[in-house]
């Protein structure tokens, strides 16, 4: 097996590219957009966090979502017209309840083993991104909710993860800049950090086109056939079709590999769950004075923040079960604002540019990695909220998976 071919640019797709051309291979990224990294991993969080490895699969997680149904503005928002779809993913949710724990066990390890990967890939390739290792704040603004992490924080310190309970003072002293009148403590995990994953990202695609790796881009692809011994790409580049045989496929397409899977004779329940950013610009003394470095992350609201740079400050989140919707809704919007403005009222609004994308989402919430039913096709896709956390891991299981079939068949 030589010739793989990768479908999506995204951050899985791209570390993916990555591992496989350290590893020997000729490599091929197929992407409909003009450039790497345009939808998922454009503007999200900007979080490398194991510290949010806790998996969603509980039944507060349930009621909390039926109690908001009606609110527009709610942190989290299931549309309850049904289908199909969403229904099956609903019901698969539910039933990996009993693996909350032990999911979130795993998620934290692959976390950790990521951060690893990761570091030795900014290494390597000596890419600027804006990181800050300064850790990630974690707000509660009540006792259950402190209750609740205290537990969590074991599950994690059992992945080999530390994450240690601060006081309001301690807080403070970590991120001066925070108003901290609705919290009363968090935890806050030093060894996590925050970035800009459309820098990290493009970066790393500049790095494997150098290297060799191809890349189709403004590229729809409008079927994987299959002859029993290849997979066939039939593609569409400026009106032209084409198509190609590959040794092997990876399909790193975020919400569109469960279409792409069907076809294949696989089932990879992935369902879009929407998240909302707004990125403000700095463009004031006070603004830059004021916005803090250390990320953070407020669980009732759902939402994180990242600084990234002198310049910007983003802040992301909400989880909206929507079907494919991308439309970017106002009243989904205000909320991430009015936390701004409530946390840190020193920074200027005025300036913010708001964005909205879809995490491909397993009801597990483990991403699908490794082989489909027919020969060389391959997934590594369904990392939910936590796509850059996991990325440079599971590329590197993916990739050496690929190499332990290709030495199979040798």
């Amino acid at each position: 097996m030589k010739k793989i071919a990768i479908v999506g640019a995204g951050i899985t797709g791209i570390t993916t590219a990555y591992q496989l051309l350290e590893k020997g291979y000729e490599v091929t990224v197929f992407e409909k957009n003009r450039y790497a990294a345009m939808e998922t991993s454009f503007a999200n969080g900007g979080q490398l966090s194991a510290c949010n490895a806790e998996v969603w699969n509980s039944w507060s997680t349930i009621v909390t979502g039926l109690k908001w149904m009606l609110q527009k503005d709610a942190p989290l928002l299931f549309n309850p017209k049904p289908s199909f779809h969403k229904l099956s993913w609903l019901f698969s949710f539910i039933s990996n309840i009993p693996n909350h724990k032990n999911h979130t066990i795993l998620t934290a390890k692959m976390a950790i083993e990521s951060r690893v990967e990761f570091k030795r890939i900014l290494k390597a390739e000596n890419i600027e991104l804006n990181l800050e290792e300064k850790g990630i704040l974690h707000l509660c603004d009540n006792r259950k909710a402190l209750e609740h992490g205290r537990e969590v924080s074991k599950w994690l310190k059992e992945a080999g993860l530390t994450r240690q309970e601060v006081t309001l003072d301690e807080i403070k002293k970590i991120e001066p800049t925070i108003n901290l009148k609705s919290f009363i403590g968090g935890f806050y995990t030093k060894s996590d950090m925050s970035g800009d994953i459309h820098k990290f990202t493009k970066s790393l695609a500049d790095a494997c086109q150098k290297k060799g790796v191809k890349f189709n881009y403004d590229t729809e692809i409008s079927l994987i056939d299959h002859n029993k011994i290849n997979p066939i790409i039939h593609f569409q580049i400026e009106n032209k079709k084409y198509k190609t045989n590959y040794d092997g496929v990876v399909i790193c397409a975020g919400v569109m590999s469960k279409q792409f899977a069907s076809k294949l004779g696989d089932n990879v329940n992935i369902y879009p769950v929407k998240g909302y950013s707004i990125t403000l610009l700095l463009n004031d003394a006070k603004s830059v004075k004021n916005a803090p470095y250390v990320s953070l992350l407020d669980d009732k609201a759902k939402i994180v923040s990242s600084r990234l740079g002198k310049d910007r400050f983003r802040v992301a989140g909400t989880a909206e079960f929507n079907g494919y919707n991308q439309d970017i809704r106002a009243d989904r919007i205000n909320p991430l604002i009015n936390w701004c403005n409530k946390l840190f009222p020193l920074i200027s609004t005025e300036h913010a540019i708001p964005w909205a994308g879809l995490r491909p989402m397993t009801p597990s919430m483990i991403p699908k990695v490794g082989s489909g039913k027919l020969p060389g096709i391959f997934y590594n896709t369904g990392h939910g909220h936590l796509g850059w956390t996991l990325s440079a891991f599971t590329a590197q299981q993916i990739s050496d998976h690929i190499v332990r079939k290709d030495n199979l068949v040798k």
